[in-house]
């Protein structure tokens, strides 16, 4: 979501291009009308609607609700597209009613905005409302109030939007036919933006919530400037800036009021339990296509999850997975054939739109086509190749454990003897989640070139020989490490690495210039705050010198590691600037002082007794 901020808003400054100025004239053939939609409770929701001008026929509702503003305001300005991206202007020449809405509190609508809103199960009255009821409700006024409409809705969005279109489809309305939520946000604390595994991202929520900070008359309508990085390197700022209450003191002033309550609620309470949007994915009358990127640095855990969670508790509807090869709303911001430096060898963004996401809404909105989408649609990079599988893991997958050994080694087979490596974290001197000298995150850093980290004495290497087969894993990565420390808590980041053999092509379509002889693409890398391994809700300090079982599940992958290459994993403490320091003692982190961060020494076990691995499904040859 942090840096889905600037991609949204990368989106709206491309939408609010009249569209004369592109090669589809929206206002030729679409009529703007904006409104005020009543809630139940009495807030009315700002509503663009735009409606062909063709009236031969009836029409479908495609709806977008958004904290990101439905911009261009004025009945007179159009956005280059109205419904979803589609290079080809698809769906507008197909013959759709777009909505477009602003979400409560924000911008031109009325009522008070709550960052990631939590959906209320228990409703008393009309003032209980939720994202489920203010859609519920648009939708009802809608079909009584816009004319030439054919009884059916789709609502779609990405990150945030992608959220509220998953929790406006728990109880759905009936017309409600066809939601994608792409890249959905699903739990803030465990898996997307603001945490991973309890680990505070502090690059992206800093410059997130810079801007949604309170520096005018009312800061749920629009935001403010951004705070700036000086000197292009976050790096040297935050480390400069020390402990996490310096943001406050020295840059906010407490005037973030979502910040604040980051700093105030440390751990996985009420404040965070209630904002976890899965466990609510329940009353799901609407057909659902979850999109989602196998290198979305934010969101992949929310798609993944609401996804599982739709399949197991709702039956009656067709509920489909999409993964790509693609960063945070790649398949609407690139062409998906490139990454960074890693090369995918086809346009996987225009396949899904016109394959997969075209079909879906116009056969369930306008019965047009056939419905023959698989359950699973997955893009398996280094084979690049797409996929088509019955369910999630696929069915054929079985583990494949990698046991980290000595020499840097990984083997199949559990170690023999004892066996240990040992590392000193020091929190001045954090390993750098990028090479780049940057002012924040690219999106390429999730496959970009490991070998800066490899170097390094405190990030702990492991490999296997040269593969003498494919290898395809696909399926979530569980890290399961026996540690040691000399302090009382410490951050363990787990990377899943592809390394390229060392007569691998060069190329020009590159984001960093390193050669791809020997490169270490990051397949998937995470984060776990380690006093959680036994409770997000209840933190537990180490034992300094006690083996300590630490063990965690990352996103999914899916990806082949080819005849020739290896397999590499490996294993820090430090992810700087995207995640916080750990001060590597047991404490409340939020109110640390610059004093409290300490060196301490980690110790990796893979013993018989202690066989540290990773473990992924594979799928045979």
């Amino acid at each position: 979501m942090k840096i889905l901020f600037i991609l949204c808003f990368a989106l709206i400054a491309a939408a609010t291009t009249n569209a004369q100025e592109g090669d589809y004239e929206a206002k030729a053939h679409y009529t703007k009308h904006e409104y005020y939609i009543p809630m139940r409770d009495g807030v009315k929701l700002f509503t663009a609607v735009y409606t062909p001008k063709d009236k031969s026929g009836s029409y479908p509702f495609i709806m977008k609700r958004t904290p990101y503003s439905v911009r261009p305001y004025g009945v007179n300005n159009f956005p280059e597209y109205m419904g979803p991206v589609s290079a080809d202007h698809h769906y507008e020449k197909e013959g759709y009613i777009f909505v477009n809405q602003d979400g409560r509190g924000r911008w031109m609508s009325e009522g008070g905005y709550e960052e990631m809103s939590p959906h209320n199960p228990d409703k008393q009255s009309n003032m209980d409302t939720d994202e489920s009821t203010d859609t519920y409700d648009t939708v009802e006024w809608l079909l009584e109030n816009v004319a030439g409409n054919n009884g059916r809705v789709g609502i779609w969005g990405i990150s945030y939007p992608g959220f509220y279109t998953s929790a406006s489809i728990i109880d759905s309305h009936p017309a409600i036919k066809a939601a994608t939520p792409q890249a959905p946000m699903g739990d803030m604390f465990i898996g997307d933006d603001d945490h991973h595994n309890g680990a505070f991202f502090l690059l992206d929520s800093f410059r997130f919530y810079s801007s949604w900070r309170v520096d005018h008359d009312n800061p749920t309508k629009s935001n403010a400037p951004r705070i700036p990085i000086p000197h292009d390197d976050a790096y040297r700022f935050f480390l400069e800036l020390g402990a996490l209450h310096n943001v406050n003191d020295k840059y906010f002033h407490g005037r973030s009021p979502f910040w604040n309550s980051l700093m105030e609620h440390g751990n996985y309470d009420e404040f965070w339990q209630k904002r976890n949007i899965i466990p609510n994915m329940n009353g799901v009358k609407t057909n659902v296509l979850t999109v989602l990127g196998s290198f979305d640095a934010e969101d992949s855990y929310g798609g993944t999850k609401i996804y599982n969670h739709i399949e197991e508790n709702n039956s009656g509807i067709n509920n489909m997975l999409v993964r790509g090869p693609w960063y945070h709303g790649g398949w609407v911001r690139s062409e998906g054939n490139y990454l960074g430096n890693v090369p995918f060898d086809q346009k996987t963004s225009g396949h899904y739109q016109k394959n997969i996401e075209h079909k879906f809404f116009d056969y369930y909105l306008k019965d047009k086509g056939e419905m023959d989408l698989p359950e699973i649609t997955t893009y398996y990079s280094g084979s690049n190749e797409w996929r088509e599988h019955d369910q999630w893991p696929p069915a054929a997958a079985e583990p494949f454990k990698m046991y980290l050994t000595g020499h840097n080694g990984i083997s199949t087979e559990v170690p023999v003897g004892e066996g240990s490596d040992e590392y000193v974290s020091d929190p001045a001197n954090p390993v750098p989640f990028t090479r780049a000298i940057t002012n924040g995150r690219s999106r390429e850093y999730m496959v970009e070139d490991q070998r800066f980290a490899s170097r390094r004495p405190d990030v702990m290497t492991y490999q296997t020989e040269i593969l003498s087969e494919d290898v395809t894993l696909a399926g979530p990565v569980v890290s399961d490490l026996f540690v040691s420390l000399t302090g009382t808590d410490a951050d363990f980041v787990v990377k899943v690495i592809d390394v390229f053999p060392d007569d691998f092509p060069e190329h020009e379509e590159k984001h960093m210039d390193v050669p791809m002889k020997g490169y270490q693409m990051m397949v998937r890398g995470d984060i776990f705050r380690g006093k959680y391994r036994n409770s997000f809700e209840n933190p537990e300090g180490f034992e300094p010198g006690e083996v300590t079982n630490v063990n965690f599940t990352m996103p999914d992958i899916s990806h082949t590691f080819k005849q020739g290459h290896r397999i590499m994993i490996q294993v820090q403490s430090s992810w700087f600037p995207l995640a916080d320091r750990n001060p590597q003692q047991f404490m409340d982190i939020y109110s640390a002082r610059d004093e409290d961060y300490i060196k301490a020494t980690h110790t990796i076990h893979r013993s018989n007794d202690y066989p540290s691995s990773v473990t992924i499904p594979r799928i045979p040859n």
